[in-house]
């Protein structure tokens, strides 16, 4: 303790030291004996030249990268609006042809129903055929439906957007309920209809849905509305309305009008008689 007095004795000892630093004097004789055992032939640190040499290097590099970046940004913007248009002329295509399908089928229709009048042997394969084609959905139908509009969140959220389960959901509760024919956004389904997920986007028989989605169910009205309140459906969507502020809206319809479905395409099935 004595000692430690004696060095430190003098009000001015820290100044001292301070002023040795700056005047470029070592202060402990352990700095001056780590010096002396310095090798000549040590590397010296780099100086400040280096430093700022390998700054602009970095900060160069950083330049050209965001460079390359900037430049590419309207290829590929163009490259996507590209796509985006493509996408929309072949969607608008298809939607042409099957306008053109459903107008050569109801001809087709017609002239078949007006050649099966001609007899009664004719009437009752009419009639026969025409209840087949009401089960198989190959027939436009109308009548007073129940129609439900669900959406997603206006607010973007994750949870509430509907997905393609939701609306399996929705489609057997008002299957359940008596619904005698459903349509999605003016799609009709079958018995073999398959709606799943792809991305983003909700498919029905592989061809994309966009939102809102417009269930129309054809039937009484009255118990349809019944029949999906009191069903796991309707649990659900009120549920995803309160909770997550989804769109879920049912209305009654004094007339609507399903079209035929899409031809199914036989894999298994061959005519009878033959093996």
């Amino acid at each position: 303790m004595r000692m430690s007095e004696e060095r430190w004795g003098r009000p001015d000892a820290s100044m001292s030291l301070l002023a040795d630093l700056f005047a470029g004097r070592v202060a402990d004789p352990g700095y001056a004996e780590a010096a002396a055992r310095r090798e000549p032939g040590a590397s010296p640190r780099p100086g400040r030249a280096g430093v700022f040499l390998a700054l602009l290097v970095v900060g160069l590099l950083l330049v050209v990268a965001g460079a390359q970046v900037r430049r590419s940004e309207p290829a590929l913007q163009r490259q996507r609006e590209r796509l985006i248009d493509d996408i929309r002329a072949r969607t608008a295509e298809t939607d042409g042809l099957q306008r053109r399908l459903d107008g050569l089928r109801g001809q087709t229709e017609r002239l078949r129903a007006a050649a099966l009048a001609r007899s009664d042997e004719g009437r009752r394969v009419r009639d026969a055929l025409n209840r087949a084609g009401a089960a198989a959905a190959a027939q436009a139908v109308d009548g007073s439906a129940l129609q439900v509009t669900i959406d997603d969140d206006p607010g973007g959220s994750v949870a509430g957007r509907i997905y393609d389960q939701d609306l399996q959901l929705l489609v057997n509760g008002l299957w359940a309920a008596g619904a005698r024919a459903i349509g999605v956004n003016g799609q009709r389904l079958t018995a073999t209809t398959a709606i799943r997920t792809a991305g983003a986007a909700i498919l029905v028989d592989y061809r994309p849905l966009t939102p809102p989605y417009v269930v129309t169910a054809l039937g009484d009205p009255g118990s349809l509305g019944s029949g999906l309140t009191g069903s796991a459906a309707g649990d659900r969507f009120r549920m995803l309305h309160d909770r997550y502020h989804t769109r879920f809206d049912v209305h009654q319809e004094g007339e609507a009008r399903l079209p035929a479905a899409e031809a199914l395409r036989l894999r298994y099935a061959s005519p009878l008689g033959e093996p």
